[in-house]
């Protein structure tokens, strides 16, 4: 599946290659250049935790670079009236009688314990082009569903403060 990314995804990912490319990088090989140093190579776990190091960081580029190739992008713009990407949306859920506000992101900056919701989870999906006061039902799975009726929808835009997810 092609990750759907906004053009300020596509922004954030070519700045962390580039930070990973020329400042990482460079401290890795550092790294297993001093560790190498030490010494007899088969016992020194210095050497052997820099190499991981060292290996994670290309892992990560190689990851980034193939997710930006076969991307999909997408506008983060909706109507005025509308949820869409980078806006808050505030919703009350009937089943716990309870309000949560929660901004609607791309699949990459989604994280649940931060209120960030992935457009691609079954909430996301459900509240994507909603308008405030409509009852929208959330299907988590064939078995189970709820309801919640969304209450505002603040047209937050991206702000920059959250980041890619790792892997």
């Amino acid at each position: 599946m092609r990750e759907q990314l906004t053009k300020s995804d596509v922004k954030k990912i070519e700045e962390e290659i580039e930070y990973r490319k020329l400042v990482v990088r460079k401290e890795a090989i550092e790294a297993v250049k001093e560790a190498r140093a030490h010494g007899d190579l088969s016992e020194n776990f210095e050497y052997h935790a820099a190499k991981k190091d060292k290996n994670k960081n290309e892992s990560r580029i190689r990851y980034l670079e193939r997710m930006l190739k076969t991307a999909q992008i997408i506008s983060d713009e909706s109507k005025e009236d509308e949820a869409g990407i980078n806006n808050t949306v505030e919703i009350y859920i009937e089943e716990d009688d309870e309000t949560e506000k929660y901004r609607l992101v791309t699949s990459i900056r989604g994280n649940s314990v931060k209120g960030l919701i992935s457009t691609e989870s079954p909430m996301g999906k459900a509240l994507l082009g909603r308008k405030v006061g409509e009852r929208v039902y959330i299907k988590v799975n064939d078995s189970y569903g709820y309801y919640v009726v969304i209450k505002s929808i603040d047209k937050t835009g991206d702000d920059g403060a959250d980041s890619i997810r790792s892997f």
